[in-house]
C-alpha cells in the first residue's frame, strides 16, 4: 500500500494466504484503491435537478419528486449552484444557475411545478447540461441529476445517441447522473447515460424512496476526492487477465480501466479474475498496476498517480493456508452482480435456460464456500433463487429486469451496504399462503421496508426484534406479519433462518395489508375495482367529478386546446399521443388532467373510447 496520507491508497488481495504451488488454475484478485479524507474544504457543487413533468408523473409521484428536490435544496449550502429544469413535451427551465441563499425561495418554485404532457427527456436533459456546463470548471463538482418514470417519445429519442452524446458531455466536464422512478422507464437507456457519463443511477422503486435515494447522492456528490480515475494492467508473461468484475468504462488499450470518480473513504474496487500458469515455490511478480487521478490540491488540479507492482507467494497447500473472509465476501458480492448482469443478458437473447443455469451454478458454489452463513450473502442466495425460478417459469418480467439491473449496477459500481439487494416488488407466490387469525403455537414476524429493501424481523418475545430474519425472497411483502414453526440462530449468531411452514396472519378486525394489492409496477400500489366497461356516463362538469391525487391504476388522460376545439388526449406511455378520443365534452377544460379507470381502441383502429369512471387529477403540494 502507498503510505503517503494525501495519495490514492493501493492494496491487494488474492483472499488467501498464498497460492498453491504448481497448480495451473484461475485466481480472483481484489483490489482496493482509496483516497483518504483530507483537510481541505469539499469544492462546491454545480448542479442542476432535470425533472419529468409528464403526465404520468401527475399526483403522488410528482409530489414525491417535488418534496426529494426540496430536500436536495436544504443539503446545500450558499457557496453551491442549483438549476431546476422541468420538462414534458416542453422544456423549461424554472431556475436558472442560482447560488443557494434563498433556500425559501427556491423550494417554493420547486413546489409549483405541475404535470403536463409526453416525455422530452432528451430535451430536458440537454438543458440541465447547458445550464451546469456553462458553470463548470475544476473548483467545482458538475453534475445534472435527471429523473424520469417514463420512456422519451418526444425528441432524441435512440438510445445509442443518448449514451454517446452523455460520453461526450462527460469528457467535456459534466457527468449525469440518472434516476427511473416506477416501472416505466428505459433502464437500458438510464443505465447506459449513467455509465457512459461515469455517474450513478439509482431505480426508485416507490414514491417513499425518492428522499432517501436523492440523499444518497447528494452525499456522495458532496464526497467527491478525485474524478477520472484510470487503471492500467500489465500481466507478467504467462498471466492473463480473463475478466474483470467491476463496473467501468473500457479505454482505448484492453487493459485500460476508466473507474471515475473517488469518494473520500470508500473503496474504489476492482475485482479480477487470472489465469495463471503453474508457479514454483516463492514470490512472484504477476502483475503491474498503475494508476492515476484528477484531485484539487491548493487551488489546482494536481495528477495522483502510481505504480504498484502486484505479488504473491506460491508454497504447498498445508496448514499455514489460511483465507480472508472479509476479500471472500467482497469477491462474492461482485461476482452475484456480474451473474445478473449476464443473466439479463441471456434472457434478453431468449436464453432462459442458460440465465437459469449462471444463477443456480453461483448459488452451488456460495454455498460450497459455506457463504451462506453470512447474513447479507444469504440474502443475496435468496435474490439469486428467486430470479432464477422466475426465470425457469417464464415470469422474467419488467420488474424482476429492473430489480437485477440495478443490483448489478450497485454491485459492481460501488461499495455502499445501503445500495444493495434492493426490490420491493411483491410476488404472486405470498398471496398464496395460508392465512390465519392469530400467530398461536408458533413465531411471529413482520415485513418492513428498510432503505428500498424488505426485511423481515421477529416480534414475538424472546427473539431478538433487531435481528434480519432470512426469509423467502418471494413471501415478502411490506407490512405482512406472518407465523412460522420455528427460527434457527445463524452459526455466528448474527441472523435468524426459519423453519417449519409459513403462514400469513390478519387478525380479526385489523386490515389485511395485501388487500386489492397491485402485482408488479415496481412499487406496492392500491387497484381500485373498474366502472362498467362500456363508454363512460358523462358527469355534468368537471367539477362534479370525484377527485384523486394519483393516476395509479388508471389511465392519465389530458384535455389539449387544438385551433378552436378541446381535444382529449392519453398522455401516457404505450399510448398514442396524437390520437383523439371518445370523451364527454361536458367535463372538458383545457389543460386539465384526467384519471381513466380504462382507454380502449376504437373499431376505425386510430382513436380511443374512454371507458369506466373519470376521476380529475388534482396535484397538491
Amino acid at each position: 500500500m502507498t503510505q503517503n496520507p494525501d495519495a490514492i491508497q493501493v492494496s491487494y488481495s488474492f483472499g488467501q494466504s498464498h497460492l498453491i504451488e504448481g497448480n495451473a488454475a484461475p485466481t480472483d484478485l481484489l483490489v482496493r484503491l482509496r483516497l483518504p479524507q483530507t483537510q481541505a474544504a469539499r469544492r462546491p457543487l454545480n448542479l442542476a435537478l432535470v425533472i419529468d413533468r409528464s403526465g404520468s408523473m401527475g399526483g403522488s409521484l410528482l409530489k414525491h419528486a417535488i418534496r426529494a428536490a426540496q430536500n436536495v435544496v436544504d443539503g446545500l449550502d450558499a457557496g453551491d449552484t442549483l438549476s431546476v429544469v422541468t420538462y414534458d413535451d416542453e422544456v423549461r427551465t424554472l431556475i436558472a444557475p442560482t447560488r443557494v441563499t434563498d433556500k425559501d425561495g427556491l423550494k417554493a418554485k420547486i413546489a409549483s411545478i405541475r404535470a403536463g404532457g409526453l416525455t422530452n427527456l432528451s430535451g430536458g436533459w440537454l438543458r440541465g447540461v447547458e445550464l451546469v456546463a456553462a458553470q463548470a470548471g475544476p473548483q467545482v463538482v458538475s453534475r445534472v441529476l435527471l429523473l424520469t418514470d417514463g420512456q422519451a417519445n418526444v425528441g432524441v429519442q435512440n438510445t445509442g445517441v443518448l449514451t454517446k452524446t452523455a460520453a461526450q458531455k462527460a469528457e467535456a466536464g459534466v457527468t449525469t447522473t440518472t434516476l427511473g422512478f416506477g416501472s416505466g422507464f428505459n433502464e437500458d437507456l438510464l443505465i447506459g447515460m449513467a455509465r457512459a457519463a461515469g455517474g450513478n443511477f439509482y431505480f426508485i422503486q416507490s414514491a417513499d424512496d425518492a428522499a432517501d435515494v436523492f440523499g444518497i447522492e447528494l452525499q456522495t456528490l458532496k464526497a467527491v476526492a478525485a474524478q477520472n480515475l484510470t487503471v492500467t494492467l500489465t500481466p507478467a508473461p504467462g498471466v492473463t487477465v480473463a475478466d474483470v468484475l467491476s463496473l467501468y468504462k473500457p479505454g482505448s488499450d484492453p487493459l485500460t480501466f476508466d473507474l471515475g470518480d473517488m469518494y473520500e473513504d470508500e473503496d474504489k474496487l476492482l475485482g479480477l479474475k487470472l489465469n495463471l500458469p503453474a508457479l514454483g515455490g516463492g514470490t512472484h511478480g504477476l502483475l503491474g498496476l498503475t494508476f492515476r487521478a484528477d484531485a484539487v490540491r491548493d487551488g489546482a488540479i494536481q495528477n495522483l498517480s502510481g505504480a504498484v507492482q502486484i505479488e504473491a507467494l506460491a508454497a504447498p497447500l498445508g496448514a499455514d493456508f489460511t483465507s480472508d473472509i472479509s476479500v471472500t465476501l467482497d469477491l462474492a458480492r461482485l461476482r452475484i452482480a456480474r451473474a445478473k448482469e449476464r443473466a439479463v443478458e441471456l434472457a434478453d437473447n431468449g436464453k432462459a435456460e442458460e440465465a437459469e443455469a449462471v444463477l443456480r451454478g453461483l448459488i452451488r458454489d456460495l454455498n460450497s464456500a459455506g457463504l451462506q452463513e453470512h447474513f447479507e450473502i444469504a440474502e443475496e442466495l435468496e435474490q439469486l433463487e428467486h430470479y432464477a425460478g422466475r426465470i425457469a417459469s417464464r415470469r422474467f418480467d419488467n420488474d424482476s429486469r429492473k430489480e437485477l439491473r440495478d443490483q448489478s449496477f450497485q454491485g459492481l459500481g460501488r461499495g455502499r451496504a445501503d445500495l444493495q439487494g434492493r426490490g420491493v416488488t411483491v410476488d404472486t407466490a405470498v398471496l398464496a399462503l395460508p392465512v390465519v387469525d392469530d400467530a398461536a403455537g408458533g413465531i411471529e414476524l413482520l415485513c418492513v421496508r428498510d432503505g428500498g429493501r424488505l426485511r423481515v424481523k421477529a416480534v414475538s418475545e424472546g427473539f431478538d426484534s433487531a435481528m434480519n430474519v432470512q426469509f423467502p425472497r418471494a413471501l415478502r411483502a411490506d407490512g405482512a406479519r406472518y407465523v412460522v414453526g420455528g427460527l434457527d440462530t445463524s452459526a455466528d449468531g448474527s441472523f435468524y433462518r426459519v423453519t417449519g411452514e409459513i403462514r400469513r396472519v390478519v387478525r380479526p378486525g385489523e386490515s389485511d395489508p395485501l388487500q386489492g394489492i397491485s402485482i408488479g409496477g415496481g412499487a406496492q400500489t392500491r387497484s381500485r375495482s373498474s366502472a362498467s366497461s362500456g363508454v363512460t356516463k358523462a358527469a355534468k362538469t368537471a367539477a362534479d367529478l370525484e377527485v384523486t391525487d394519483t393516476s395509479t391504476g388508471g389511465i392519465l388522460v389530458q384535455c389539449v386546446k387544438e385551433g378552436s376545439k378541446l381535444r382529449a388526449r392519453v398522455v401516457q406511455d404505450g399510448y398514442e399521443p396524437d390520437w383523439n378520443m371518445r370523451f364527454p365534452r361536458s367535463i372538458r377544460e383545457d389543460g386539465l388532467l384526467y384519471v381513466v379507470d380504462e382507454v380502449n381502441t376504437a373499431p376505425d383502429g386510430k382513436s380511443y373510447i374512454a371507458s369506466g369512471e373519470i376521476r380529475r387529477l388534482v396535484q397538491s403540494n
